[in-house]
């Protein structure tokens, strides 16, 4: 319903502040292209890529858009981790389902062993490494992250088996730095560490977002400008505000979103702060 009458009201497709937008419309932020160069080199040869940043920057559409694109690269195998949360025995239960080995969990060394064959065959046939995509992987457990770099480390650290591509927030390179996953943090050879967006970065995000959605005139320049200003750089605080003004839009008929309708959907709001903040 609510799709309707914003193609109704705006001509738009969907609306494009939401998560759900098809993977080919998504904006592909600065960065982006040169990080997908080395990846590409990195399958060839195997090892640990990461992807960082503060919540809110666009990581997981990144990875998003990352994995679609590697699906679209001749013989390449990927995989997505769904539980970075799990313990051992269900991290490698996950990684049997993934690979399509039956492993059982109880003979590590079993499983150890099977998922090692399995990634030399997919090698020897390919000459590519299978790769695995871990979003939220500040989650994932130290022993889990060290099983991980073991069983991709073939004749003495001299060959890679896999390639990993790790994603998440600031916690996760803060982790490597640690004793235990020191190891593990120098062998990430290829690096993507998203920082706050600059108006000019949001601009474009929102420019594209708009182009996407089928109604690239619907948000006058003033408003972007504004809209990209009091986002901080984030791009999810500046899809979050959007949307509040779309619905606002739309629940009054606003033909063309504008200054005042920043001002009238968040005024209210942004008086309430202020009032609150002189009573402290």
């Amino acid at each position: 319903m609510i799709n309707r009458d914003l193609s109704a009201m705006y001509g738009l497709k969907y609306d494009p502040f939401l998560p759900q937008i098809p993977v080919g419309d998504l904006w592909q932020p600065p960065g982006l292209e040169a990080f997908q160069f080395r990846l590409r080199l990195l399958v060839r040869h195997g090892g640990f890529a990461l992807i960082s940043g503060e919540p809110g920057l666009g990581k997981s559409k990144v990875l998003q858009i990352v994995d679609d694109w590697l699906q679209n690269l001749d013989d390449i195998s990927v995989g997505v981790m769904q539980s970075p949360q799990s313990k051992t025995g269900d991290f490698y239960r996950e990684l049997g389902d993934i690979f399509g080995v039956n492993l059982s969990p109880a003979n590590r060394y079993g499983s150890f062993k099977a998922l090692r064959e399995r990634f030399r065959s997919h090698m020897k046939a390919t000459l590519m490494r299978p790769v695995l995509l871990m979003d939220e992987a500040q989650e994932v457990c130290t022993s889990c992250l060290t099983e991980l770099r073991l069983l991709s480390s073939a004749n003495f650290d001299s060959e890679n088996l896999l390639t990993v591509v790790l994603c998440g927030d600031q916690r996760l390179p803060n982790r490597f730095r640690s004793a235990e996953l020191l190891p593990l943090g120098s062998r990430v050879r290829v690096r993507l560490n998203l920082k706050p967006w600059t108006p000019a970065d949001l601009k474009a995000y929102l420019d594209h977002a708009l182009e996407a959605a089928g109604a690239p005139q619907l948000m006058a320049e003033g408003l972007r400008a504004v809209l990209c200003e009091q986002a901080m750089g984030n791009v999810r605080m500046l899809a979050t505000m959007c949307g509040d003004i779309l619905a606002y839009g739309l629940r009054h008929k606003l033909k063309k979103l504008d200054e005042a309708a920043f001002f009238e959907a968040f005024g209210h709001s942004a008086q309430l702060g202020a009032k609150t903040g002189a009573t402290q």
